[in-house]
């Protein structure tokens, strides 16, 4: 009976199903090895095994980011060493992913850097014990979109390279410089 309903198959759907599945696979499985977040995050980092944290210099002063120059947050709700953002959070302000490996750039220091495990097994960059989150209104390096927000019900500021919030304003110009 099976080779009936085979023969009823239009061939466009023989040859386009299969087809599809297959691309399906491959694209799902296209890597033999896992890559860190911070190499499939906007604003990654320089290696798929390290994730760097730098500085740039803007209008709110000096402030955290990635290897990419992409500005890194503070979320105030999160207690030290947790982060309380998820689902549709996480969605806005994305976690900073941590790869094998944490460096340190610029002003900040090696020493702050550190990781936490969020419920759902991944890990993520704290920096003196606060988890780090890009903002996803920004989309490229040196832009601050996310300073000052209150969103999820609470403030969203840059951090300084001691590890504390920066509450001033800052303009976004789009484009940072390493410090």
């Amino acid at each position: 009976m099976s080779s009936y309903l085979l023969r009823r198959v239009p061939l466009p759907v023989k040859v386009c199903v299969p087809l599809a599945a297959a691309l399906v696979v491959a694209a799902c499985g296209s890597s033999g090895s896992p890559q860190s977040a911070s190499a499939t995050t906007p604003g990654s980092t320089a290696s798929a095994s390290t994730t760097v944290i730098t500085t740039s210099s803007g209008s709110a002063g000096v402030f955290l980011t990635d290897g990419s120059g992409r500005a890194v947050y503070l979320w105030v709700k999160d207690p030290a060493g947790k982060s309380e953002c998820s689902g549709a959070c996480a969605g806005a302000w994305p976690p900073v992913p941590a790869g094998s490996k944490l460096t340190a750039a610029g002003s900040a220091k090696q020493a702050d850097l550190g990781t936490i495990t969020r419920s759902d097994g991944s890990k993520q960059v704290t920096y003196d014990g606060h988890p780090l989150y890009y903002f996803a209104g920004d989309s490229s390096a040196g832009q601050t979109n996310g300073q000052g927000s209150d969103g999820f019900g609470a403030k969203w500021w840059l951090i300084s390279p001691s590890g504390t919030e920066i509450t001033g304003s800052a303009s976004s110009s789009g484009s940072g410089s390493g410090y």
